[in-house]
């Protein structure tokens, strides 16, 4: 049951909303094109009540990257609860990161605009470290997973490579493909590239066979592991991406 006040619950839906409308704007405009004035005349609120949720417009993006966080978190914590192998769990943030780029579409594409811009600039203090906060969750999640595969054999570090490393080439591989995804999607279609979802849980694969994770792909069926992981922690937002 919620501890929040009735008006505390108010306040909290209108950050929501307002959220969302800045998001939308920031997708269709960039971030050059989102203007707080712009918020108050859409949400028909006075500049001053946009000022008492957001300091600056740097603070209402690192808002929005925050929120994005917090949804990509509750994601992920589902997922690392896989009741599987680490190398199943980890599969299983990937799936989790496949079907927030796929319903959250928004969401991701904000994420990419915000990490172009710099934030710290006139962002409250507590902003900056709910963003801290929520960005370590997620890495802390798929760290865990790592140390997991270490504690029970099935990974033996490579030499040079610590545990970040491990989570910093998995990040990026995804991330960067979805980023082409948004960004370049015809020119991976005219490049012969048309089903790039499936070609990065293969590439990924690729690079933690190329760690020596066990076990292998050619040692277990992954493909059935794809089929639980959706049933058993993603069936609403299975059925949602149309992947029933």
């Amino acid at each position: 049951m919620s501890t929040l006040s009735r008006k505390q619950r108010e306040i909290q839906q209108r950050e929501g909303m307002l959220l969302d409308v800045a998001r939308k704007m920031l997708v269709e405009q960039g971030y050059a094109g989102l203007s707080m004035d712009r918020i108050a005349e859409l949400t028909e609120y006075s500049k001053g009540v946009i000022y008492q949720h957001f300091s600056s417009k740097e603070d209402l993006v690192t808002a929005m990257a925050v929120q994005s966080l917090q949804r990509r978190v509750e994601y992920f914590s589902r997922a690392a609860a896989f009741q599987g192998r680490p190398r199943e769990r980890m599969m299983a943030i990937g799936v989790a990161e496949e079907l927030f780029v796929r319903l959250h579409p928004h969401y991701f594409h904000s994420e990419l605009i915000i990490k172009m811009a710099s934030l710290k600039e006139r962002v409250s203090s507590e902003r900056l470290e709910d963003l801290r906060k929520e960005q370590n969750q997620c890495f802390g999640r798929v760290r865990s997973i790592v140390q997991a595969a270490i504690d029970c054999g099935d990974l033996v570090l490579p030499p040079k490579l610590e545990q970040a490393d491990i989570v910093v080439g998995l990040w990026s591989l995804n991330m960067g493909a979805y980023s082409l995804m948004h960004t370049d999607r015809e020119m991976l279609v005219e490049n012969g590239v048309t089903a790039p979802l499936t070609g990065v849980r293969v590439h990924c694969h690729a690079l933690l066979d190329g760690y020596g994770w066990k076990p292998l792909v050619a040692e277990w069926d992954y493909e059935n592991s794809y089929r639980r992981i959706l049933k058993e922690v993603f069936p609403e937002e299975c059925l949602q991406a149309g992947l029933e």
